[in-house]
């Protein structure tokens, strides 16, 4: 499960929390017993899968890792053991997910024929190339009601040159306010990305700061950045390449030689080359297979678990992810066996079943958000609904009460038809008790928007989230395939495909009665 530290932004939007109720939904009456089918999901086999696919082998299969890659091909090699064909039309499994680590760019700008090297003289966070014969210099890059340094100069289309600080009246206070105090543009943590956005906002398309006071700091945050060991990640596609450097004071001089004292907007020429790139390219990929449909190919059941976990710690120890996300990925496996068992006995399902093994949900869902909103390779207003495993292998030790349980998460919030489907199948067939507890409006975690489900979410795409929540081993080496529960894995493994069972049975896909703006 994706860790609240990656910041991931999510939208808030209203609706009701769901409490158990009885039950009113009457299950299909298809003429094939799942019972039978269900029963091939097995303790035995969920262990034998796991203790491979959290293995020291594994290396905690951190995205884009060497450890990663022997995962994705385990699910691979299974999938092609069993005859289910990948989703993608070409055959290939492996849907690309193109990600940028937030390592910082290298190379150098060159001013006047003076090269100054970027994380020494010049520090950019974005990468940028091209040549470049005039720039606009704002002075302090302010607006206000009553003052402007965009009033005499366009910077539509130009690189700009700003300075830090703001106007100053002859007697010492400061122009914009008329005291000694200094306003917000002059805050060293909020004026670059003030009057950066400011520019951007006015045409510009590239930003160089000049911050003598400061340079020193934003030299540290690089150098920071570039030594770090544990990078956030985000989709290539959504990558910020806006020109924004940070310019020494021999840098800054070589374009404007008073810049200190000059605070007169003007343009300048000059000529100026920038060779600026990034190393932070990930190679990582998604892994797809589908199981066509009977009556109803073209309607899709998506299930998915997230295959990828946090690595290794810095001092070398394997967080092997047997839970956090290894429970998911093996019972996706395994009732992808049991779909395939019905399928081979003339009792496929009428929709087509999509297992779905996302990357990149450690480092902010970043694997099913390329799927729903980049690159879905099956229709999304085909798809009839998302069951997401992410963690059923443990217990909540803060949890009282029957330890046959599964939290529950989402089943009410796009549609009350899978809400009452979800239980009415888990009265028939399980009795496991049935947690809501972290599907309130208000729970603090906001486990809802944490994990891989959401992205279907936020496309109206009804979902149910199945979780065991967390434990003292949550993201740490502890979380170690001998400590799984496989009667409860397994319990909740046929929960999963039974429900799976209904809804890719059923005579209509689900209604979804609460759709979400």
């Amino acid at each position: 499960m994706k860790n609240v530290f990656w910041g991931f932004l999510f939208l808030i939007f209203s609706c009701n929390p769901s409490h158990k109720t009885v039950a009113q939904y009457k299950p299909s009456n298809k003429k094939a017993d799942p019972i039978a089918y269900a029963q091939s999901i097995t303790e035995n086999d969920l262990k034998e899968h796991l203790y491979i696919y959290a293995s020291d082998d594994f290396e905690g299969r951190e995205t884009g890792t060497e450890g990663q890659k022997k995962a994705v091909a385990y699910l691979k090699n299974y999938y092609e053991s069993l005859g289910i064909p990948a989703a993608k039309s070409d055959g290939d499994y492996f849907q690309k997910v193109p990600l940028l680590k937030s390592s910082v760019p290298t190379g150098a700008i060159t001013i006047n024929g003076t090269e100054f090297t970027i994380g020494e003289t010049a520090i950019s966070f974005a990468p940028a190339k091209g040549n470049h014969d005039q720039i606009v210099y704002l002075g302090y890059g302010i607006e206000e009601e009553t003052y402007s340094d965009y009033s005499s100069v366009d910077v539509k289309d130009k690189i700009v040159l700003i300075k830090s600080g703001e106007p100053k009246n002859e007697d010492g206070t400061y122009a914009l306010s008329g005291t000694i105090e200094a306003s917000v543009w002059s805050n060293m943590s909020e004026a670059i990305g003030k009057k950066s956005q400011l520019a951007l906002e006015k045409g510009a398309k590239g930003v160089l700061y000049f911050d003598s006071e400061n340079y020193a700091r934003y030299s540290e945050y690089y150098s920071f950045i570039k030594n770090s060991t544990n990078h956030r990640m985000s989709l290539l596609d959504e990558a910020n390449n806006t020109l924004l450097m940070v310019l020494s004071l021999d840098a800054a001089k070589s374009l404007l030689p008073d810049i200190e004292t000059d605070d007169i907007p003007k343009n300048l020429k000059t000529d100026i080359t920038l060779d600026v790139v990034s190393t932070g390219l990930v190679d990582s990929e998604n892994v797809v297979a589908l199981l066509k449909g009977t009556e109803k190919p073209d309607e899709y059941v998506v299930i998915s678990s997230h295959l990828d976990h946090i690595g290794v710690t810095a001092d070398g120890q394997i967080n092997n992810g047997a839970d956090d996300d290894g429970s998911g990925s093996v019972a996706l496996l395994e009732i992808a066996q049991a779909f395939k068992k019905a399928k081979n006995e003339g009792n496929g399902p009428k929709r087509s079943i999509v297992f779905l093994h996302v990357t990149g949900e450690e480092k902010g869902l970043l694997g099913s958000k390329y799927y729903t909103d980049y690159d879905p390779i099956l229709p999304l207003e085909q798809t009839v609904a998302n069951l997401n495993i992410d963690m059923i292998g443990r217990t909540d030790p803060k949890r009282e009460g029957d330890r046959n349980y599964i939290y529950l998460i989402g089943s009410d919030k796009l549609s009350t038809e899978l809400h009452d489907l979800s239980e009415a199948i888990n009265e028939k067939y399980l009795q496991i008790e049935l947690d809501y507890k972290y599907n309130d409006e208000n729970d603090p975690n906001r486990f809802y928007y944490r994990s891989d489900h959401y992205n279907f979410a936020k496309n109206n795409i009804p979902i149910i989230f199945y979780f065991n929540g967390t434990h003292e081993d949550y993201h740490k080496p502890g979380d170690t395939p001998d400590k799984i529960n496989y009667d409860l894995l397994e319990n909740r493994t046929r929960l999963v495909f039974h429900t799976a069972w209904e809804v890719a049975n059923r005579e209509k896909r689900v209604v979804v009665d609460k759709p979400t703006e």
